[in-house]
């Protein structure tokens, strides 16, 4: 775990209706599922009481851009619940690139043989889980955070 920086994360997806929750322990062993929010006024809310839970060292915000690497609608939209998220937490907020994770959870959900139906409670959970493992995994092999940080100064667009 060369320059692997310890403490809890929590990975945070970031849909329109529906914001997944997920959290690695202190070592970045592994992610897990934590919640799935429903986006309201009271997502952030929400999320804070579940960081209190927990010695927290960042959160891992998706950054949802196109295949080409573009900004879209929901990237905003990330960005600005991000920002927002640091803000009202004081806690640092990395933004990392998250093409493909919500692809990659109804892959996985799919063949533990839940339909899309079924799993719609929960993908937004296990694609944090995706994020976050990604994160973490960058991290212990680069020895480098992945994504940026929110600046802390930075204002909602």
């Amino acid at each position: 775990m060369n320059g692997f920086r310890r403490g809890v994360r929590l990975g945070i997806d970031v849909g329109r209706a529906r914001v997944g929750v997920a959290r690695c322990d202190p070592d970045g062993m592994l992610a897990v599922p934590v919640e799935t929010v429903q986006r309201n006024d009271q997502s952030i809310d929400r999320i804070l009481t579940i960081a209190g839970e927990y010695d927290l060292l960042e959160f891992v915000v998706g950054l949802p851009v196109n295949m080409q690497g573009a900004d879209t609608a929901s990237t905003t939209d990330a960005r600005e619940f991000a920002v927002a998220l640091q803000q009202r937490s004081g806690a640092p907020v990395r933004m990392v690139d998250e093409r493909l994770s919500t692809v990659t959870a109804h892959a996985a959900l799919r063949s533990s043989g839940r339909s899309q139906k079924k799993s719609r409670s929960i993908v937004d959970q296990v694609a944090a889980v995706v994020l976050l493992q990604q994160a973490i995994d960058t991290e212990k092999s680069t020895g480098n955070p992945a994504g940026a940080t929110i600046p802390v100064d930075e204002e909602p667009a």
